[in-house]
């Protein structure tokens, strides 16, 4: 286990700041790292650390027990459910406006009682991978696909118990989980608190098991599980919440379909647009002609006028894939790739040098 890091280096600020300065610079860390407003993976340990640090400091008695002793003087007398009681309506007067009081905030992210062994788990994410055509990309594709994965158990409902019977108290801890311990030293009494033995922090267990999960209330199992990879998709992961792994009393883990768009044989795709090389004959560049193309939609006729150029471009308007969250496609861009022949018969080199001839 790491070491905890000085309460004052956590929150940025001096042994030597003002109540209202360490308020105000935790307000400021709580809407930076509060898991309603930051998603990172890191956010909710960020949220714990400067929280338990405000804690602390914010109570005159616990941060003179710290100033003279470190953490050992907080955690040797507090337990972690005592330490935030003590801050619980500065707690309540800084979350006001964010959409959820202290008792939601922090239920959410350090459990009932406050501390850190009651979170609840969430199931593992399920990676999927998946190859898509460009074609894919112009109208989308409908998934179905079977995964294994664990489940919930049916037959106990991912209680755990056997059907019919339910989760029992625990009588070492009433059901709190956690069980305590004081110690009188001298003048003062140190309370620690720890995740009870019995019941693993759990508050209940189960007397009798179900037969086809053990008590786990998952197993291993298949699902059918349909989604829609949406048109305009480029390729990288996408989340499909919930359907990873599954945990008895928990969160469900999302799966994460990572989709790869195949090279395509004829056109090259930049975003929503995509591009087409047409091969014509030096005399057809010369002198215009008409040429079917492909689309992905099938065929379209342009028009090359006399006198175009190598690479020039003609632009088939609407004729490109869609992008993710916005209306409308791309376009198609053809580029005319002019064919110079390599060998010429004795008739065509003499047309050609009477053609030079002319134009001198």
């Amino acid at each position: 286990m790491a070491a905890k890091r000085d309460y004052y280096e956590v929150l940025g600020v001096s042994k030597s700041s003002s109540s209202d300065e360490i308020k105000k610079q935790y307000r400021k860390l709580a809407l930076k790292f509060h898991p309603d407003r930051n998603q990172s993976p890191e956010a909710g340990e960020h949220f714990k650390e400067i929280s338990e640090a405000y804690a602390v400091l914010s109570d005159s008695q616990k941060r003179q027990l710290y100033d003279q002793h470190g953490h050992a003087g907080v955690d040797g007398r507090y337990s972690s459910e005592d330490i935030f009681r003590g801050a619980q309506g500065d707690f309540s007067d800084i979350f006001g406006g964010m959409g959820g009081g202290f008792d939601s905030i922090f239920e959410s992210i350090f459990g009932r009682g406050g501390g850190f062994s009651t979170r609840q788990q969430r199931g593992s994410d399920i990676l999927y991978q998946t190859t898509i055509t460009l074609e894919d990309v112009l109208n989308g594709k409908k998934m179905d696909i079977e995964l294994q994965k664990q489940i919930k158990c049916n037959n106990c409902g991912g209680s755990g118990c056997k059907p019919g019977t339910n989760k029992k108290t625990c009588s070492s801890c009433n059901g709190q989980g956690q069980v305590r311990q004081t110690r009188n030293m001298g003048f003062a009494s140190f309370v620690t608190a720890a995740p009870c033995p019995s019941c693993r922090g759990q508050g209940t267990f189960i007397e009798t098991p179900c037969d086809e999960c053990k008590g786990n209330g998952h197993k291993k199992g298949v699902k059918n599980v349909t989604f829609e990879i949406p048109p305009g998709v480029e390729s990288g992961d996408y989340t499909i919440p919930d359907e990873g792994n599954e945990v008895s009393g928990g969160y469900n883990g999302d799966l994460i379909v990572r989709v790869r768009v195949q090279t395509h044989n004829d056109f090259k795709r930049d975003g929503k647009d995509i591009f087409f090389d047409q091969d014509i004959s030096m005399v057809d560049a010369a002198l215009g002609c008409d040429v079917t193309v492909p689309t992905l939609e099938g065929s379209e006729k342009i028009k090359v006028d006399s006198g175009s150029q190598p690479n020039t471009i003609i632009k088939l308007k609407g004729k490109g894939v869609p992008q993710m969250n916005s209306r409308g496609r791309g376009d198609q861009y053809v580029r005319l790739v002019v064919n110079i022949p390599k060998k010429l018969s004795k008739h065509q080199k003499n047309l050609l040098d009477e053609f030079k001839n002319s134009s001198d």
